[in-house]
């Protein structure tokens, strides 16, 4: 659990929805029989034993989740994925024979993340929790959890060298009440508040250990976090008292400082722009727009994208236009812009590992442009696949908001359409959330009234 109404499930992050490119894959494989048309017509005896024991492995781990409530759980998707997923937990035999007995009852909605990766890419947060995620180095092993740099505690230089020296800091302090407090209230609120509560929590630690604090109010800066953590520095019973309150302030500090921070307005700033001309004007001028901003390295200052930013961008942009016509000036654009990456790529001094893994080249001395225009190619067929994601849908079509002469145009997430559909009296039975049975009696009941009971 993350928060009291938050859990993640590490093990899982490996599990994606599949893409229109994988029919193709799962054709290949299934040579004498029928061919299937789409993503619709995959159910779990097409899939390949790997995929279908990691959703063997999430279906019984949900189903000991709903055991330890105590609920009897109705199952519904939206999405391929979901839906193969939600058919399993809904006959999972185990599953049966406690639902007989469970006093309690959950509705337990599936989504492919697929359907909006818009919200996963984009900057629009103005959440410090967000930020810290996204700047801070991951830690090694987790998926969820970031790396804080523990030098400023210690008698240690704060060197290069000295990094490693230090085991890091993180984000999780589940034995720490103070600090848990301290996290919610970062999850929930707008950055400037956090910031202002981060203060708060570390004037009050260091008054309860008598610590020489000099109270300072108006704007919180850096550096006046940084002077309150210090004094925690030489006293070890404090360090200890207050460690996880501390882990915080510094991921705090540290994302505040760091570079990548000051670039999320230029993120946002494009990303509204980006927004404002999807009404207007067609893929080939967004994609035009994008252009000049993809440098090689010697051209790059610390303003500009990186590769990898600039594939988070690419995602945002194919995520948040949905389906478009292809034409002449689309697959122009298109060819401009992979060359630009391929060059890119080609010219990085080292390549990150999320390079190394798109090119399938361990180092920027063996990826020749020929390797890498072949990486570009393979992302703009997923990019196509990413924008078509929401083509079964029949309601949840668009993440888009258009704007008007009162509003700006925006995103929509699609998690919080799924839930306003689900609450919204007027609809009694929406097409896109399907309800999974479990059984002949189930099957005789309408989809919808499940939720109303």
């Amino acid at each position: 659990p993350v928060a009291p109404h938050l859990a993640l499930t590490p093990a899982f992050a490996s599990l994606f929805p599949l893409l229109p490119q994988d029919v193709h894959l799962l054709n290949s494989a299934r040579p004498d029989k029928r061919r299937l048309g789409s993503l619709s017509e995959v159910d779990a005896t097409v899939l390949p034993p790997e995929l279908l024991l990691q959703i063997r492995c999430l279906v019984s781990g949900l189903s000991s989740l709903c055991e330890h409530l105590g609920v009897r759980e109705e199952c519904f998707a939206v999405g391929s994925l979901s839906r193969i997923i939600a058919a399993d937990l809904a006959n999972y035999g185990p599953a049966k024979n406690r639902r007989k007995t469970a006093a309690g009852r959950a509705s337990v909605v599936f989504v492919d993340r697929t359907l909006d990766l818009t919200g996963a890419t984009g900057h629009h947060g103005d959440n410090l929790v967000e930020k810290i995620i996204s700047v801070l180095p991951q830690l090694p092993g987790h998926t969820n959890d970031v790396m804080v740099n523990m030098v400023e505690l210690t008698a240690l230089q704060n060197e290069e060298k000295n990094q490693s020296m230090v085991a890091p800091g993180c984000l999780a302090q589940s034995n720490d009440t103070a600090a848990r407090a301290l996290w919610e209230a970062l999850l929930s609120t707008r950055h400037k508040e956090a910031v202002m509560e981060v203060r708060r929590h570390l004037v009050e630690a260091s008054s309860r250990e008598n610590l020489p604090i000099k109270m300072s109010m108006g704007r919180v800066t850096p550096g006046q976090l940084m002077s309150y953590i210090q004094l925690f520095k030489n006293n070890l019973q404090a360090l200890v008292n207050h460690c996880g309150l501390l882990q915080l302030g510094l991921a705090t500090v540290q994302t505040l400082k760091h570079p990548q921070t000051a670039k999320w307005d230029n993120f946002l700033a494009f990303e509204r722009l980006l927004l404002q001309s999807i009404g207007e004007s067609t893929m080939s001028v967004v994609l035009n727009q994008l252009l000049p901003m993809i440098k090689p390295l010697d051209q790059r200052t610390n303003d500009d994208y990186s590769p990898e930013e600039l594939l988070v961008l690419l995602i945002y942009i194919y995520s948040v236009s949905g389906e478009f016509t292809v034409d002449k000036d689309l697959g122009e654009a298109e060819e401009n812009v992979k060359k630009a990456l391929a060059q890119v790529f080609c010219e990085e001094s080292e390549l990150s590992p999320l390079l190394q893994k798109i090119t399938g080249c361990d180092s920027s001395m063996t990826l020749t442009f020929q390797k890498s225009k072949i990486a570009a190619d393979k992302l703009f067929a997923s990019l196509q696949d990413i924008a078509g994601a929401r083509n079964l849908m029949k309601q949840f079509k668009s993440v888009y908001a258009p704007g008007n002469h009162t509003h700006q145009a925006s995103y929509k997430p699609l998690l919080k359409q799924v839930v306003e559909e689900i609450f919204n009296p007027e609809r009694p039975d929406p097409v896109d959330i399907e309800h999974m049975s479990s059984g002949l009696t189930d099957l005789l009941k309408t989809g919808f009234s499940m939720f109303m009971k």
